[in-house]
């Protein structure tokens, strides 16, 4: 091979993986991370009540129901985004919201609640994080969809929108309550 075509091949190289990397991008959700957890129980857990944390309250609470658990957090500059939504919006959707405190203390969590309005059904608390990692919780925020079976339908990274709650999870919790004898 000649030498002098090495520079050339090394700048096609750079430009197909660019190329490469541009489509990827266009054509992929980059936020999208999937969940081994879809289609699976979700994790069985009992946490403290932000309000009562001599209370517990888990999945056995919730058995049979369908529920939405947002994981949230004061310290979270994106859960100040998806909050207001939460507000206009959680009623609307007909499940129990359950808010999921992560890694804050129950002081941060309750002046910020009382900050920004509390649009949860309940608030558990995780300070030390165990119950979110059987989650796969990476950050906050998160929301997972859960069935009346404890089975997670659907899992979001980042701020729930309205176009979210309108695409996603509307149209999967009329299904989930259409199925249901």
């Amino acid at each position: 091979m000649n030498t002098r075509m090495l520079p050339l091949l090394g700048f096609l190289l750079v430009l197909a993986l660019l190329g490469f990397g541009i489509w990827w991008s266009s054509t992929h959700d980059l936020r999208a991370v999937p969940s081994p957890l879809i289609g699976k129980r979700a994790p069985e857990f009992s946490l403290p009540l932000l309000d009562e944390p001599q209370r517990r309250f888990g999945s056995a609470d919730l058995a049979g129901k369908p529920y939405l658990l947002n994981v949230f957090a004061s310290w979270c500059f994106a859960c100040r985004d998806e909050h207001p939504i939460l507000m206009r919006e959680g009623k609307r959707l007909g499940i129990k919201l359950v808010g999921f405190d992560y890694k804050d203390t129950a002081e941060d969590a309750k002046r910020w609640l009382a900050q920004y309005g509390n649009p949860y059904d309940v608030v558990i608390t995780d300070l030390p994080g165990d119950v979110a990692i059987d989650f796969g919780v990476t950050g906050a925020p998160e929301t997972f969809l859960v069935d009346a079976q404890g089975v997670i339908r659907y899992k979001h990274i980042s701020p729930i929108t309205p176009e979210v709650i309108a695409t996603e999870l509307m149209p999967r919790i009329a299904a989930m309550q259409a199925a249901q004898p």
